[in-house]
């Protein structure tokens, strides 16, 4: 399989990811936010410990395997752990909300050097990220209140919503080769 831009339109998913990055009607929405995180992300040596240097690989990638972990293992014992696993899913799920913030810091910080087609995309793909994240954090609270089957259904839907949220992020890895390749327009 080939990681090379694919022009093939019979992929649905493909062509409106393709699309994004050609979508102008972002810029503002990307400038926006480039100058929100520029106070934070200018300093090159924070932006390179946020970036991964000093381990040599990007830091974002591996710093999704935790929220994403916990979130899919609360979302496990929701489905086949019982009433027993109860309590083990809410601090597996409230977990994973901790720690989406700095896995979305180093997400931010890749983003922030990235070619203007990367900064549409990845602005969509923070954005469902964060939707995403407020749903997990809405479960949370739902089901400290009690609420738990509408706690369960909300950890459901927003497994979907990251989900979409993670093709863009392959997407933005492979198809555009960042944050190694995607630097130039």
């Amino acid at each position: 399989m080939s990681h090379t831009r694919s022009t093939d339109t019979d992929n649905t998913a493909l062509a409106l990811t393709l699309a994004l990055e050609e979508d102008r009607r972002l810029d503002p929405a990307v400038a926006a936010a480039h100058a929100w995180y520029a106070p934070l992300l200018s300093h090159d040596r924070l932006r390179g410990v946020l970036n991964g240097e000093p381990i040599g690989h990007a830091l974002h990638p591996l710093m999704t395997d935790l929220p994403l972990g916990l979130w899919i293992s609360a979302t496990t014992l929701d489905l086949v752990g019982g009433t027993g696993a109860e309590k083990s899913a809410d601090r597996l799920l409230g977990l994973g909300v901790l720690a989406a913030m700095p896995t979305a810091l180093t997400g931010a910080a890749d983003w922030f050097t990235g070619n203007t087609r990367v900064q549409r995309v990845g602005l969509v793909h923070a954005a469902l990220n964060g939707v995403g994240l407020g749903m997990y954090a809405t479960a949370y609270l739902l089901r400290r209140k009690g609420r738990r089957k509408l706690g369960k259904a909300v950890v459901l839907a927003a497994g979907a919503v990251v989900g979409v949220s993670g093709y863009l992020g392959g997407h933005m890895t492979i198809v555009q080769g960042y944050p190694e390749g995607g630097l130039a327009d």
